[in-house]
C-alpha cells in the first residue's frame, strides 16, 4: 500500500458546517480515513443525526456496496442550531465528551472491563496541544477497531499504513502528552489494551507468513525529567521482543498462548542533584527505583482455559541501563561506585558420627558417619562500569545452584525436571527472586551507589541533555508446567531526559 498522510480528524471536526447544510439525502458527512488499495473499500469517519432524536453520533464504516458499520460512538447533541452557521457544531464542551468516548472506547477493548472512571481535564488546560491529543486517541481507537472488527481484506493493509503513523515522532510526542494527563493507572490500562490488540494482531500476521512483523518498541516508551527526577515507563508486548536464544525444543500451542499473552511494564526512577564547587559543577544520579514486571494481557479464566494459566510466562533475568551525556564538549570526568561483591556463597561441612550398642549383633556396636554440605547464591548481582563519559548499570540473575547468568545459559533436561531447582515454583517460594506477582523492584537502599560526573562552570544556566539506553532481558523456564522449552527474549528502548544546570 503507498504511504499516506493520515488525515486531520480533528480539523475535520472543528470544521463540520451546521447540519441544515448536509446534504439531504444522506444526512450525514463522512471523511476518508484509509484503504487497504485502490481496489479495496475503504474505511470512513462518518457523522450523522440519529433517527431517533436529534443528536449526532460520529461512526467508523466500511464503504462495501452494503456500508459495515464499525463502531459507534454515544450519542451527543450539536452545539449549534440548523439557522446560527457562526457557532461550530461541536463546542469545547462536546469536544471534550468526544475525546473522552475514544479513550473509554480503547479501554473497554482491554481484559479488565472494571476499569475506574474517567475524569479528563478541562480542554482550556491542554487547549495548545488538544489537536495532537484528540487526533491520537482517535487514531488509537481506529487501530483497535481493525484489528477486531474490520473484514480481513481490508485490515492487513490498513493495519501497517497505520502502526507506522502511530509510531511517527509526532504521534509518539503526543502519546507522552496523553499519558500525563491520563495519570499512572489509566495509563497501565491504556497500554494494556493496546498491546493485547498488536499481540492479537502480529499472531493473526505470523499465521499468514508474514513472519516479520513487529510493532516499533520506541511506541512504548516515555520520559519525565523534572524535581530532580528522571523517570522513564516502558510497554512492551513479549511477542515483538527479539529472541536471543531458544533451546529448539517443540512448544505445545496452549503454552505458546500463555507466553504470548503478557507484556513487559518498566519504571525506571533516578534521583539527580547539581551541587556547583568552585572550580567545577558535579552532577550526581542516583537509583530510585527499577521496577520490572510481567504482567497478564488477557485475564486468568482464558489463560487457564487456552493456555496453562498465568504462572507460565517470563521472568526478567537482566537489566542494562546506559546514561550518556549527548553534549560532551563541558564534561571533565565521570566516576561511578564500586559494583557489589561476587555472589555470596555460604559453604558449611557438618561431619558427625553416631554409636550406639545392638544386643543382636555380634560386636554390638554399631558404627554411622555423615556429611552434609550447603551453597547459598545470591540471585542478583549488580555492576557499575564505564564507557567514555557513559555510565553503564548492570543486574544480572544467575542460578542459586550453579551460580551461572540465567540470560545466557540453557538449564540441563535434568534441572528442568527437578522439582527443587530455583525456578520451579518461583512466585511462591520463599527463596524466589522475584516479588509474587513475578516482577523485580531494586530500590536505591540496596543500589544507592551513585554516578557523578564533574563538569565545567560554563555549562551553568544551560539545559544539558542526556541519553538513556536500555535492554531489558526476559527469560522463560517452565514454572510448573512440564516441558523441557525454554528462551530468552530482549527488548531494547532509547530516550531523551534534561536537567537544568542552576
Amino acid at each position: 500500500m503507498a504511504v499516506y498522510t493520515f488525515p486531520d480528524v480533528f480539523f475535520w471536526i472543528q470544521n463540520l458546517p451546521p447540519v441544515s447544510e448536509w446534504s439531504p439525502a444522506s444526512g450525514s458527512m463522512t471523511l476518508r480515513l484509509c484503504s487497504s488499495s485502490t481496489s479495496q473499500p475503504s474505511l470512513n469517519l462518518s457523522i450523522a443525526r440519529s433517527l431517533r432524536s436529534s443528536k449526532l453520533f460520529f461512526a467508523i464504516v466500511a464503504d462495501f456496496k452494503i456500508p459495515v458499520t464499525l463502531w459507534t460512538s454515544k450519542p451527543f447533541k450539536p452545539s449549534s442550531n440548523d439557522n446560527t452557521k457562526s457557532i461550530k457544531l461541536l463546542n469545547e464542551s462536546t469536544t471534550s465528551n468526544v475525546l473522552v468516548n475514544f479513550i473509554e472506547a480503547i479501554l473497554h477493548y482491554g481484559s479488565n472491563k472494571n476499569s475506574p472512571s474517567l475524569k479528563f481535564p478541562k480542554l482550556d488546560s491542554i487547549l495548545p496541544n488538544l489537536p495532537d491529543i484528540f487526533n491520537l486517541a482517535f487514531l488509537t481507537l481506529l487501530f483497535l477497531v481493525i484489528i477486531y472488527e474490520a473484514p480481513e481484506d481490508l485490515r492487513i493493509g490498513c493495519v501497517t499504513s497505520i502502526k507506522n503513523h502511530l509510531s511517527g515522532s509526532d504521534s509518539r510526542e503526543a502519546s507522552k502528552l496523553l499519558m500525563k494527563l491520563l495519570g499512572s493507572n489509566l495509563e497501565e490500562l491504556w497500554m494494556r489494551s493496546v498491546n493485547l490488540a498488536i499481540t492479537t494482531c502480529v499472531v493473526e500476521l505470523r499465521t499468514v507468513n508474514q513472519s516479520n512483523c513487529r510493532t516499533p518498541c520506541t511506541l512504548f516508551s516515555c520520559a519525565f525529567s523534572d524535581f530532580g527526577l528522571w523517570k522513564v515507563q516502558l510497554y512492551c508486548p513479549v511477542i515483538a521482543m527479539d529472541v536471543e536464544n531458544s533451546n529448539n525444543h517443540s512448544v505445545d500451542e496452549r503454552l505458546q498462548f500463555s507466553l504470548r499473552y503478557h507484556q513487559l511494564e518498566g519504571v525506571l526512577q533516578f534521583n539527580y542533584q547539581v551541587t556547583v564547587q568552585e572550580k567545577w559543577v558535579e552532577i550526581v544520579v542516583s537509583i530510585d527505583n527499577i521496577r520490572c514486571d510481567v504482567v497478564k494481557l488477557v485475564n486468568e479464566n482464558l489463560l487457564r482455559g487456552r493456555g496453562i494459566g498465568a504462572g507460565e510466562k517470563h521472568f526478567p533475568s537482566r537489566i542494562c541501563l546506559e546514561l550518556t551525556p549527548t553534549l560532551q564538549n563541558q564534561v571533565l570526568s565521570l566516576s561511578v561506585s564500586k559494583s557489589t561483591e561476587n555472589p555470596r556463597r555460604e559453604i558449611g561441612i557438618d561431619k558427625s558420627i553416631e554409636a550406639s550398642l545392638e544386643p543382636n549383633n555380634p560386636l554390638g556396636l554399631k558404627v554411622s558417619a555423615g556429611e552434609t554440605s550447603t551453597v547459598s547464591l545470591k540471585p542478583w548481582k549488580f555492576e557499575e562500569s564505564t564507557y567514555g563519559y557513559s555510565a553503564n548499570l548492570n543486574w544480572f540473575l544467575h542460578d542459586s545452584i550453579n551460580g551461572k547468568e540465567v540470560f545466557s545459559s540453557k538449564p540441563s533436561k535434568c534441572a528442568l525436571l527437578n522439582p527443587r531447582s530455583w525456578f520451579r515454583d518461583r512466585y511462591s517460594s520463599a527463596h524466589r527472586p522475584f516479588t509474587r506477582q513475578g516482577g523485580i523492584i531494586f530500590a536505591g537502599d540496596e543500589y544507592g551507589d551513585s554516578v557523578l560526573w564533574k563538569v565545567d562552570k560554563g555549562a551553568i544556566g544551560k539545559t544539558m541533555e542526556w541519553e538513556i539506553r536500555g535492554w531489558i532481558w526476559l527469560t522463560y523456564w517452565p514454572n510448573k508446567h512440564k516441558t523441557f522449552y525454554s528462551e530468552t527474549r530482549r527488548f531494547e528502548f532509547r530516550e531523551t531526559l534534561h536537567l537544568h544546570i542552576a
